[in-house]
């Protein structure tokens, strides 16, 4: 199922199950709108054009009918995450699906956000959790991306300026901190402004830490035109990508470290018996999302039986 039919189909759902639409959250620009239901579920969600934006012939508004859910976690065949190959367990979906059960009941709608450098999977496995958990999901890049009439970050950032993008990422990540039951996959670069952690901090933050060399491997493999802060780098794709992956990681290291809860893969390899972190499967890091997610659960319960 595309996500054009996906959507399409959970228009229809709400209608079927009589959701109503009681609002609309509107963004200060004016280029976001989120509709949601009484339990604060989106029902829908419309891009308008942005006013800085009307000054571009090529850019104009746009509804957002194409946006990205997860559809089809029991058909899901576990690919390898990032063109890494990989190895998959049986049990690891009857894992996911229990863990998911455990988990949900305690987070009380509260949505995730997922955080990690470019490349970490924070998309696919995002669409994972969304499933199991019954959650919508979106990517913060896509948002924009569709808000700015399909044009892609890479041009963005071309046309306008990095500022321009962050500008429009806050707005973004504002809109969705008022929804509930969401999973979120934020752009590389979302953690370094403090008033997104404000935005992100009304739900569930979890950092996905992937090596970085692990994470040079997966861009090169795709390619680097997609993304704009790796155009200024020299040499072959995997140069340009471990260079600047590793500058990157020194400036947003210790940002990510804010995180609720963290998913280190290194972990999750060694608790598997693999050598190489690729051959971990985007199930079993969802099952360690869900894991550590709890553990943090549990320890906002303890604090607070201690007050």
């Amino acid at each position: 199922m595309d996500a054009t039919t996906c959507a399409s189909s959970l228009n229809c759902y709400y209608k079927q199950n009589g959701f109503n639409e009681i609002g609309r959250k509107k963004s200060s620009n004016g280029f976001l709108r989120l509709s949601s239901n009484r339990n604060g579920e989106i029902v829908s969600l419309k891009m308008i054009k942005s006013r800085d934006l009307r000054c571009n012939k090529n850019l104009g508004q746009r509804k957002l009918d194409g946006f990205e859910l997860s559809c089809s976690y029991k058909n899901y065949q576990a690919p390898a995450l990032e063109s890494e190959k990989s190895r998959v367990l049986v049990d690891e979906p009857s894992i996911l699906k229990k863990k998911s059960k455990d988990v949900v009941p305690y987070m009380n709608g509260r949505c995730i956000y997922l955080v990690g450098m470019m490349g970490s999977g924070k998309t696919t496995v995002g669409k994972i959790l969304s499933e199991v958990l019954g959650y919508s999901f979106f990517d913060s890049d896509k948002l924009i991306e569709q808000a700015a009439g399909g044009t892609s970050v890479a041009q963005i950032f071309k046309q306008y300026s990095e500022s321009f993008f962050r500008d429009n990422e806050s707005e973004v990540l504002k809109e969705l901190s008022l929804m509930r039951r969401l999973v979120v996959a934020t752009g590389g670069g979302a953690v370094i402004r403090p008033i997104n952690w404000k935005y992100m901090k009304q739900g569930i933050t979890v950092w996905l830490d992937v090596p970085l060399e692990a994470l040079a491997r997966r861009i090169a493999a795709v390619g680097t035109d997609s993304r704009p802060l790796l155009h200024q780098e020299s040499g072959d794709p995997y140069t340009k990508a471990s260079q600047r992956l590793s500058t990157l990681s020194k400036e947003r290291g210790e940002a990510y470290a804010n995180a609720d809860a963290r998913v280190s893969l290194e972990h999750i390899a060694d608790k598997l018996g693999y050598d190489d972190v690729g051959n971990l499967t985007p199930l079993s890091i969802a099952v360690e999302v869900l894991e550590q997610i709890e553990n943090f659960l549990q320890g906002e319960e303890e604090t607070a039986r201690n007050l």
